[in-house]
C-alpha cells in the first residue's frame, strides 16, 4: 500500500513532510509553553501540528520499510532505519505535552472570564515538559534526517555510480 505514487518511491515525499512538521510541531509547542501570549493566541495550533507529526512518523517508518525492500541493504541504511524507530516515542511525548498546554489555556480562559491561576510551578513543569520534549524531538529528527541523507547521497541504496566518461 504504501510504496509508490506514480512509479516514484512514496517515502521521500513523506519523509520531507514529516522533517517540516516535526520541528515546527516542536517550536510551536516550546513557544507556547514560554510565551503566555502566543499560547492564548495559537490555540489549538501545537495540538494539532504535534498530532499531523503523530500521524506522518509512523507513514514515514512504513514507507521506509518499503523502500528498504527495494535497495541495496547496507550498513547506513541498517543505521538509518533503526534510528528512525526512536522518533515515535519523542512525538508522542510532544503530543501529551501540547495536549496539557491546551488544556492548561482552556481552563485558565474558560470562554471570556479568566478563572483562578494554577500555582506557578505548573507553569515551571509544563515549560520544562515541552523543553525536553521539542528538544529531543528535533534533535532525533535530525539525526534521522542526517543517516537518511548519508545513505542516499553515499552512492548506496541500490542506485549504481554513474560511469565516468573519462575512462572510456
Amino acid at each position: 500500500m504504501f510504496d509508490t505514487i506514480f512509479g516514484l518511491p512514496l517515502h521521500p515525499l513523506i519523509v520531507h513532510a514529516t522533517e517540516v512538521v516535526v520541528p515546527a510541531a516542536a517550536l510551536v509547542v516550546l513557544l507556547a509553553a514560554l510565551w503566555p501570549r502566543f499560547r492564548r493566541w495559537s490555540g489549538f495550533l501545537p495540538l494539532g501540528l504535534a498530532l499531523a507529526a503523530l500521524v506522518l512518523v509512523p507513514l514515514a517508518r512504513e514507507t521506509g520499510e518499503k523502500l528498504k525492500d527495494r535497495v541495496v541493504e547496507t550498513a547506513l541504511v541498517e543505521t538509518h532505519s533503526e534510528m528512525a524507530e526512536g522518533l515515535l516515542p519523542w512525538v508522542a511525548g510532544l503530543v501529551v505535552v501540547a495536549a496539557m498546554l491546551l488544556w492548561w489555556n482552556y481552563r485558565a480562559t474558560v470562554g471570556r472570564t479568566i478563572v483562578a491561576r494554577a500555582p506557578k510551578w505548573v507553569a515551571i513543569v509544563l515549560a520544562v515538559a515541552a523543553l525536553i520534549a521539542a528538544t529531543g524531538t528535533t534533535v532525533q529528527a535530525v539525526r534521522i534526517g542526517h543517516s537518511g541523507a548519508a545513505a542516499v547521497w553515499s552512492e548506496v541504496g541500490g542506485v549504481p555510480a554513474p560511469p565516468n566518461s573519462d575512462d572510456d
